[in-house]
């Protein structure tokens, strides 16, 4: 018997930093259809990290159109967009609202010399602090303003309006120039408490509060402009939602709604999060808190290095090149994985620091770099593998610590591309001394704007309901005598990041000078 098609779909766009993808819904978080475009991060000097937002729109283009193009021949009708964006982007754009340069993503970090100047000031760093719930630290666009005003004033001097990837792409979808309140919380400018731009960071970042979008609700929508509906291949005038970024969204998407839950999230980067009712701030100053709703807040951490860190060793050690895989039909990924399965818990001994670019949570520190210490003769490719899978837990743990200081934890949920690997789950498990779930569900930040679509249109009353909606696939429970080895080799992970600050100073120093 022919089934009638659903009566509301919405397509999730989640924009993330090397790639795209467009997922369509069902309100009970079926995916009926999908695709996935991408495009490359451009390092042309150390500590520079950008993208061209002409290339990613047009790869947001590509994936919402393809996407379309599916539920036509199933014969089903969208019933609109909603976006999930990267954090932490930042371009200046003309009178047009067309960039002026290329945009700095999260893992930009050429100003680190501001920051170490803006975190000499201990009471102006607090004091930051306290009114965003955003550490001071590299990722974020105020410290990215700031240098281009003092690095590259000629650009500075033409910027009319100060961009971000969400809003930069709802504009060219809807013509609308707005930004919502999760996007705007992790910008470093958003009065946490006000919920509304902080008048007197913008002065001092000396940015016109005009030269800003407005604020607005991450369940806001305008409409499909028509000039967009004819290339996306959908009709115009469809609700187009903003949403919110991808680090809030993934909890929504993978049911991690509810208090004492967290989610652990791989992907080009990494992160733990849990959902709070008001604005957190960490005596420390390790998390950051943003908005996800107009009555919900994520408090958590993010690192730097993620999958980037198994990117750069299939490409630079591996050298896994593309058409050699492709020739054999082997997932690169997949066989580094296999190699590193045959190594033991603790890669003999082999530990790596992965602060390839730098580290925010817990530490906020721009001015690391990665070192594989403990190097002997024995140790080859796949201890490299392992230890880099190792390393990149080692730093989720640090922020697991901290944010045991917000309450009990009951569960946690994982998403992002780790979750392809049964080793790297369990790995984590290992680390963090705690059962992991893998949700039916693992492609969060997709279905969670899909979510904020559903509650728009009244559909959903609430982000709660996604509780019910999300299922285990697979749990994940710590080993008890890897669980051993790992608080062995993290305690020595913790002493040399503590121990080599003026090394890893000093080599940044060096580096910078070279260019």
């Amino acid at each position: 018997m022919k089934k009638d098609p659903p009566d509301q779909v919405w397509i999730g766009v989640d924009i993330g930093t090397t790639g795209v993808r467009a997922i369509a819904y069902m309100a009970d978080s079926t995916n009926i259809g999908s695709s996935e475009a991408f495009y490359p991060l451009l390092t042309p000097r150390p500590d520079w990290a950008e993208e061209s937002p002409l290339q990613i729109y047009e790869a947001v283009q590509e994936v919402i159109k393809n996407t379309a193009d599916q539920l036509r021949y199933k014969n089903i009708k969208a019933s609109g967009i909603a976006l999930s964006t990267v954090m932490h982007s930042f371009a200046g754009l003309d009178e047009a609202k067309k960039p002026l340069m290329n945009m700095q993503t999260w893992a930009d970090s050429r100003s680190l010399n501001i920051v170490r100047e803006l975190k000499k000031d201990t009471e102006l760093s607090r004091d930051f602090y306290n009114r965003t719930c955003c550490p001071i630290h590299a990722c974020y666009p105020l410290a990215k303003i700031l240098w281009l005003r003092k690095y590259a004033e000629d650009i500075f001097k033409k910027t009319k309006y100060i961009g971000s990837l969400k809003d930069y792409i709802f504009y060219n979808l809807t013509g609308e120039w707005v930004i919502d309140h999760s996007t705007a919380s992790t910008s470093g400018m958003y009065n946490a408490k006000k919920m509304d731009w902080d008048d007197e960071i913008l002065r001092y970042a000396g940015v016109k509060k005009t030269a800003l979008p407005a604020i607005v609700s991450t369940t806001y929508h305008s409409f499909l402009s028509r000039r967009a509906a004819e290339f996306l291949h959908l009709q115009s005038g469809m609700p187009v939602v903003i949403g919110a970024t991808d680090g809030v969204l993934v909890n929504v998407g993978i049911g991690a709604v509810n208090p004492g839950q967290l989610s652990a999230t791989i992907g080009t980067s990494g992160a733990l999060r849990m959902l709070t009712t008001k604005p957190m701030v960490d005596k420390h100053m390790r998390t950051w808190c943003y908005n996800l709703t107009d009555e919900m807040w994520v408090a958590g951490g993010a690192i730097n290095n993620g999958g980037m860190i198994l990117r750069w060793l299939r490409d630079k050690v591996c050298h896994y090149s593309k058409n050699q895989m492709e020739n054999i039909d082997v997932d690169p990924y997949d066989l580094m994985t296999l190699k590193a399965g045959h190594v033991a818990p603790g890669s003999e001994g082999l530990i790596l620091m992965p602060f390839f670019t730098g580290e925010r949570a817990p530490y906020w520190n721009s001015e690391l770099r990665g070192i594989f210490f403990g190097l002997s003769l024995n140790h080859g490719r796949s201890h490299m593998i392992r230890a880099a899978m190792e390393g990149i837990c080692y730093c989720l743990n640090s922020v697991f610590m901290a944010l045991q200081d917000f309450g009990n934890i009951k569960d946690i949920r994982v998403s992002g591309s780790f979750t392809k690997s049964p080793l790297w789950l369990q790995i984590l498990a290992d680390v963090l001394d705690q059962k992991l779930i893998l949700p039916g569900n693992s492609e969060g930040a997709a279905f969670g704007a899909a979510v904020l679509g559903f509650i728009s249109d009244g559909t959903l009353k609430n982000i709660n309901e996604t509780a019910a909606l999300v299922n285990s696939k697979k749990i994940f429970a710590p080993i008890a005598e890897n669980t051993e080895v790992y608080k062995r080799l993290y305690d020595i992970f913790s002493r040399l990041y503590f121990n080599l600050q003026d090394e890893f100073a000093d080599i940044v120093s060096y580096q910078t000078k070279l260019h």
